[in-house]
């Protein structure tokens, strides 16, 4: 990503982080207020969710700007993963919000207390509900536009808030009408969607701090790229590492004909890096090179007929790499399976075997490999 869409970037994450937090701020004081007089522990606890968001988007604010420092010695690759950290420790008050709203809305249904609603106070817990709702959306949807983790869980945690108040706003409606008190119930059931929601938020934020191949569209996109030079015969092994939201290093392997020069293979690999940077604002480090036979037709051949009895396994997914030594009778390939496959390794196994078989003349070199983004 370029410096000046970084700089924007983090400008537009901070400037809707401090929106959120003067809103929930706000926010927290009346519900504290009107909760309080009316005796109304949902109220009250809604109270607590709007300050639990404005602290969110605090560590939104505190991980954008860590996360934007420059590279240093100490860590070559940026700072861009503390954005997933700062989502991880919103996941985690989404979670504590949510366990302690469910407490206290139990504690309540085991001990009832009258709540005291006004009309003024159901007013205003309803235009509540709607300033919640566009602060949710508004939020989210820039999180989106943004990629950034953390605004799309802030987002999410105030959507969810809205659901709360929503929900206070028809217990305070029945029991004005019906003197019949449904606030404890509904905050436990409320409480229970929170706690739901945040441990998604948490299993999303750990699998992408674990390592994902990344996303597909790109994965594929960059392929398609490299291959439209014309000396590439096919593109393979694209590992994407990431390191924070749109910042990717990466490599990948690409066949050639084994008439190629070393000149020639300087110039192009270069050549590649330059345009997927271009293109995809991605990092080549490395590309590794399979060569072709173009010298023997024999080779040509016997790579057609190993081919399709390689591929005839089921969880097959391609081969690639595919040379033949013909001094020393050695066949070497990569052969892609699916994680489909309940047993990867057997079907490898198979595979090695019925080739022994069928050609035992030659000598078999496999490596099984795997496609990273599961695409062909």
């Amino acid at each position: 990503m370029l410096n000046d869409e970084v700089n924007k970037r983090e400008k537009l994450i901070i400037r809707t982080s401090v929106i959120g937090i003067a809103a929930n701020v706000f926010l927290a004081i009346i519900k504290a207020v009107i909760g309080l007089l009316s005796n109304s522990i949902a109220i009250v606890l809604d109270a607590v969710n709007n300050l639990s968001d404005a602290l969110s988007s605090v560590i939104t604010i505190i991980g954008t700007k860590l996360a934007g420092k420059e590279p240093d010695k100490k860590h070559p690759f940026g700072y861009g993963r503390v954005e997933y950290l700062s989502s991880l420790v919103i996941a985690l008050i989404v979670c504590y919000a949510g366990v302690t709203s469910f407490t206290e809305s139990v504690k309540k249904i085991l001990h009832p207390e009258k709540p005291e609603y006004s009309v003024i106070s159901i007013v205003i817990v309803g235009i509540a509900v709607l300033v919640k709702i566009v602060l949710g959306l508004f939020v989210k949807q820039t999180g989106e536009k943004v990629n950034s983790d953390s605004l799309v869980n802030s987002g999410k945690d105030a959507l969810l808030d809205s659901v709360i108040s929503s929900a206070t706003l028809v217990a305070a409606v029945v029991f004005t009408l019906l003197s019949v008190s449904l606030e404890a119930y509904l905050g436990a059931i409320i409480s229970a969607l929170i706690i739901k929601t945040g441990l998604e938020m948490l299993s999303e934020t750990v699998s992408k701090l674990l390592g994902e191949p990344g996303d597909v569209e790109l994965l594929q996109a960059i392929k398609e790229t490299v291959i439209e030079f014309p000396e590439v015969k096919g593109a393979y092994d694209l590992i994407l590492h990431n390191y924070g939201p749109d910042t990717y290093n990466g490599s990948i392997h690409i066949e050639l004909d084994d008439s190629f020069t070393i000149t020639g293979l300087d110039e192009l690999t270069r050549a590649i890096v330059v345009k997927v940077y271009e293109k995809h604002q991605v990092i080549l480090t490395a590309v590794g090179i399979y060569s072709v036979n173009t010298k023997d037709s024999n080779a040509m051949k016997l790579r057609e007929e190993i081919s399709k009895c390689v591929l005839s396994h089921d969880h097959v997914k391609q081969i690639h790499g595919f040379y033949y030594n013909e001094k020393d009778k050695m066949v070497r390939f990569d052969v892609v399976i699916s994680f489909e496959a309940e047993s990867r390794q057997e079907v490898f196994n198979n595979i090695l075997e019925e080739l022994c078989k069928k050609y035992p003349d030659y000598r078999f070199v496999l490596a099984m490999d795997m496609d990273y983004g599961e695409i062909i």
